[in-house]
């Protein structure tokens, strides 16, 4: 039977990290939101960490689990396995410590991350693509480090890496002037939650630290439900920053006892809480990044009149994931609705249907005609965006009245993913 680990991150070795850290990790800003600020009736700062140079804090955690080697260690080299941020990090250590790494990434990685770990570890990294998934890339990494004598450098459950990743705490300890009542943080293997918890308890024990979660990764959420680690056998990889299946055994328990709450999110809200902080305050944010700020509608009442700061943890968005994500958040908001709709094969149906059916707000953002089903009826996958989620009803009404209505497809996932 598996059993968790005690260990406790010591304030001392995080103050060191602190001082391995200078002139490596930025001292990124904690800047007032007022737009939000007013909007949730609170004092809201942004703690920027997708100002950091790899435009994560992961820095913080490889660099200080780097630096700590033994020179035998630093001479034979280290691994690890990424898809992301994690990469970025260790691949500039690997540069500024001039030691060598192997960075095992999936295949299917798009080529601008692939590229990003290669900018920032130039010639001390050697980058290898293999698998199709994270889990792919992990297993082979950890081959290679048995064959080869390597050092493996795990993104967060690791006691170095969440001591490195806990400066963030003290930083924000030092930049505000003011009580911190409220700290949302994001979670994904648990390596900055823990860290930054363990920080908080000891420094500011009045802090509530509230852990954020992807709905379709909630590997922690469980965790801390269920009283024992959980592997989760199915996640949406959308929030790839924060999407593990299984979190720390290292970091569970810190979690477990420091967090004030652990909650989720729905990918579509993240998605629209990064289109709003793009179009209304030019900040470019990755999925991950955004989960603290997605989580405070759920906390309007709780933090009313109270200072609360949100972890900004990246912003390592690949702009070809902007279609996706306007996609999503208009689903969530339920303003986007894709149907089975049955054209008679007759001339003028289609302009029937969009000059009777359609409202006047009403607008087909995707149209595909499947293959005809019979003599009568010719079937398409239509998307239609509407202005307000209350047209969707009525909508639905005189589509089944005009017999041009064939099925729904936003509440069956298996046949959505198949035919949009």
């Amino acid at each position: 039977m598996e059993t968790t680990t005690t260990y406790i991150p010591d304030l001392n070795a995080v103050q060191r990290a602190s001082l391995q850290l200078k002139g490596v990790a930025d001292l990124t800003p904690l800047i007032k939101n007022s737009r939000l600020s007013k909007d949730l009736n609170c004092n809201l700062l942004f703690k920027r960490e997708d100002l950091q140079q790899v435009r994560s804090y992961k820095i913080r955690g490889a660099y200080n689990k780097i630096s700590s080697l033994s020179d035998l260690e630093k001479e034979n080299g280290i691994v690890c396995a990424s898809a992301g941020n994690h990469a970025q990090g260790v691949a500039l250590s690997c540069k500024l410590l001039n030691i060598n790494g192997l960075i095992f990434m999936p295949s299917p990685t798009p080529k601008q991350k692939i590229e990003q770990v290669r900018m920032f570890g130039d010639d001390a990294i050697e980058i290898v693509l293999i698998g199709d998934t994270f889990d792919d890339a992990y297993a082979a990494a950890l081959e290679e480090c048995n064959r080869m004598n390597r050092t493996f450098v795990h993104p967060f459950n690791d006691e170095k890496v969440i001591e490195g990743q806990a400066t963030v705490g003290l930083e924000i300890l030092e930049q505000s002037d003011i009580p911190v009542d409220y700290l949302f943080v994001p979670v994904g293997g648990g390596g900055l939650a823990s860290g930054l918890s363990e920080v908080m308890k000891q420094l500011s024990p009045n802090t509530k630290v509230i852990g954020v979660e992807p709905e379709g990764a909630p590997a922690m959420f469980n965790s801390i439900k269920e009283n024992k680690l959980v592997h989760l056998k199915k996640i949406d990889r959308f929030v790839d920053g924060a999407a593990v299946r299984r979190v720390g055994d290292k970091t569970f328990p810190i979690c477990k006892a420091n967090l004030h709450d652990m909650v989720t999110v729905a990918e579509g809200r993240i998605c629209q809480i990064i289109l709003d902080l793009y179009n209304k305050d030019a900040v470019v944010l990755e999925p991950a990044g955004a989960m603290s700020l997605a989580a405070l509608d759920q906390y309007r009442d709780e933090i009313k009149g109270k200072n609360v700061v949100c972890i900004i943890s990246g912003s390592n968005n690949d702009i070809t994931r902007t279609a996706e994500i306007k996609e999503r958040a208009l689903l969530h908001a339920n303003l986007k609705h894709y149907f089975i709709i049955k054209f008679p094969q007759r001339a003028g149906a289609l302009k029937e249907f969009v000059a009777e059916i359609l409202g006047p707000n009403d607008d087909i953002t995707h149209f595909e005609y499947t293959k005809k089903t019979n003599r009568e009826n010719g079937a398409a996958v239509v998307g239609i965006e509407l202005k307000s989620s209350d047209d969707l009803e009525p909508l639905i009404t005189k589509m089944k009245l005009h017999h041009f209505y064939g099925d729904y497809l936003n509440d069956k996932p298996d046949l959505f993913q198949f035919l949009i």
